[in-house]
C-alpha cells in the first residue's frame, strides 16, 4: 500500500536521531515503538488502535529496539516478509469484528538509511468510545482501552466522563441547530426530508416516499451562493417540479448489500479454509489475481458511508478503511480458480 506522504515524513520525524545515535522522541500518547512485527502480536496491535482511536489517534513504528537503549535496528527480513503479506481486508475483519465503532489506520513501509521501518497510522475515532465487543487474548468484552503517555491501558473514569461528555455535547449541537432553523422556518413551513430513508415528510401531510433516482437528482445550493443580486440570501431546490393534483406513491425500499454480501473476509477465508484446507496468505493472493473485489458477482465495498461511495464513483480509488464483503459462492469459485477450473 502507498502511504500518505505527510504520514511518511511524520514517521521520518518521529526516527529522528540525535548525533550520538539516541531518538529524540520517546514514546507518548500519540507514539509507540515496536522492535518487530509479527501476527502473533496482532491482538496487541489492536488494543493499540482502540486505544489511540479512543484518544487523539498515534503511530505504531516498528523497528525500534527498546532495550538497553532505544535505537534504530530496522526490521529483520522475516518481520519485513510478514509485513508484505500484511492483508488489510484481514485486519479490518478483525477490528470490525473485536471492536464496536469505526477505526480508520492506514499503514506503510518506508527505508532509512538503507533500512526498513513499518508503521500503523490510527485516526482519532469520530464516534467515541470504541469499545472490545468479545473477549480476545487478555482484552475482556465491555472494555475500552485508551493512550496515556506512553501507554496503554484501560480507561479512567476522568477520560471516560470527558468523552461521554463531548458526545453529548456535539448531540445538544446538533439539535440546537435543529431546533433554531425550525424556528426561523416556523413549524408550518418545514418538512424533513430524510436521506436515509428516503422520505419526505411534514406536519399536515402523510409521508411521501421519494425514489432513490430522484433523490439523486436533487441538488441544494449552499445559502448565499446562488443568488447574485441584493437580497437576503438563496437557499435554492433544483430538480424537475410538475403541478399534479394527484400523487402516486409507490414504496421503495433500498437493497441491504449484507444479505445478498454477508461473508466478511475473515468468514470468506475460514469457509475456503475448512471446505479445501488451502492456506490463509494463498486464499489472499488468489483474491488479488482474480481481481474479485471489483466483481460485483461475488464481491462488495462495504462503504461506511455516501461520500466514500461518491469518491470512489468518481476516483476508483478505494479507502484504506474500507472493506469487501462477499456473496457464499466466492467461496467455491475461489477453490476451482485454485485447482486451475476457472
Amino acid at each position: 500500500m502507498v502511504g500518505n506522504n505527510a504520514r511518511n515524513m511524520d514517521v521520518v520525524e518521529l526516527l529522528r536521531t540525535h548525533d550520538d545515535g539516541t531518538l529524540v522522541h520517546s514514546e507518548s500518547m500519540v507514539l509507540e515503538f515496536k522492535e518487530s512485527f509479527n501476527y502473533a502480536g496482532l491482538a496487541d496491535y489492536y488494543r493499540d488502535f482502540a486505544a489511540f482511536a479512543n484518544n487523539k489517534g498515534g503511530y505504531l513504528v516498528y523497528g525500534v529496539k527498546d532495550r538497553p537503549k532505544r535505537e534504530l535496528v530496522g526490521l529483520t527480513p522475516k518481520a519485513k516478509e510478514l509485513w508484505d503479506k500484511l492483508d488489510p481486508e484481514g485486519v479490518d475483519g478483525h477490528l470490525l469484528e473485536d471492536f464496536s465503532g469505526h477505526i480508520e489506520w492506514e499503514h506503510n513501509l518506508i527505508v532509512l538509511n538503507g533500512k526498513n521501518y513499518a508503521y500503523f497510522y490510527v485516526a482519532e475515532a469520530k464516534e467515541k468510545p470504541i469499545i472490545c465487543k468479545r473477549k480476545i487474548g487478555d482484552m475482556n468484552e465491555g472494555e475500552i482501552y485508551f493512550r496515556y503517555t506512553g501507554r496503554t491501558q484501560r480507561i479512567r473514569c476522568f477520560e471516560l466522563e470527558d468523552i461521554i461528555k463531548h458526545r453529548l455535547e456535539e448531540q445538544d449541537k446538533i439539535w440546537i441547530d435543529t431546533l433554531t432553523k425550525l424556528m426561523m422556518t416556523g413549524p408550518a413551513n418545514a418538512a424533513i426530508l430524510d436521506m436515509e430513508k428516503n422520505t419526505l415528510s411534514a406536519s399536515d401531510a402523510p409521508v411521501m416516499v421519494v425514489d432513490e433516482k430522484l433523490v439523486d437528482r436533487i441538488k441544494f445550493i449552499k445559502e448565499g451562493q446562488f443568488d447574485e443580486k441584493e437580497g437576503a440570501p438563496t437557499l435554492k431546490l433544483v430538480g424537475q417540479v410538475t403541478p399534479i393534483n394527484k400523487v402516486e406513491v409507490v414504496k421503495h425500499e433500498k437493497v441491504n448489500p449484507l444479505n445478498e454480501y454477508p461473508l466478511s473476509a475473515k468468514e470468506l477465508a475460514k469457509q475456503v479454509q475448512d471446505k479445501s484446507g488451502m492456506k490463509q496468505n494463498i486464499i489472499w493472493l488468489i483474491i488479488k489475481q482474480l481481481n474479485l473485489k471489483e466483481n460485483k458477482d461475488y464481491a462488495y465495498y462495504n462503504f461506511r458511508n455516501k461520500k466514500q461511495a461518491d469518491n470512489y464513483s468518481k476516483t476508483g480509488r478505494v479507502p484504506t478503511s474500507v472493506p469487501s464483503i462477499y456473496k457464499p459462492a466466492a467461496v467455491d469459485y475461489i477453490i476451482q480458480a485454485a485447482r486451475g477450473e476457472q
